[in-house]
């Protein structure tokens, strides 16, 4: 099973490129704090490499940006190449989900709790 869940911020603005066969593709990364230990000092801060694809990829280059507070849900995956003759090995998160916990546009400072049209979003009579 390979299954990896996490939420963090997003690190810097993501831009969005496109392969050649036009599919859009993303890579940033989301900063995930490890927590506090028993004398409450601080564990440190993991920073994932998220790679997301096509719609995904579309969506998160126009709503997300530095800060904002994201969930992804994909799998990892690992791979390497060479560089300068040394062999450099990687480790990625491929997103299967973004869920967008702070709405906004690029540039906007105040998280929003609407989402955008065309997105589903509880309805107002929901018990919970």
């Amino acid at each position: 099973m390979n299954n990896w869940v996490g939420i963090g911020r997003v690190t810097k603005d993501i831009e969005v490129k496109w392969s050649e066969s036009g599919t859009a593709m993303a890579r940033f990364n989301i900063a995930i704090d490890r927590g506090k230990d028993k004398d409450g000092q601080s564990r440190g801060t993991d920073f994932p490499p998220i790679l997301a694809f096509g719609k995904t990829a579309e969506l998160c280059g126009k709503y997300l940006s530095k800060g904002k507070l994201v969930g992804i849900q994909g799998h990892i995956q690992t791979g390497s190449y060479e560089k300068n003759g040394q062999k450099v090995y990687t480790t990625d998160v491929f997103a299967d989900r973004v869920e967008f916990l702070e709405w906004g546009e690029k540039g906007d400072d105040k998280p929003k709790s609407k989402a955008p049209d065309g997105f589903s979003k509880l309805d107002e009579d929901c018990p919970f």
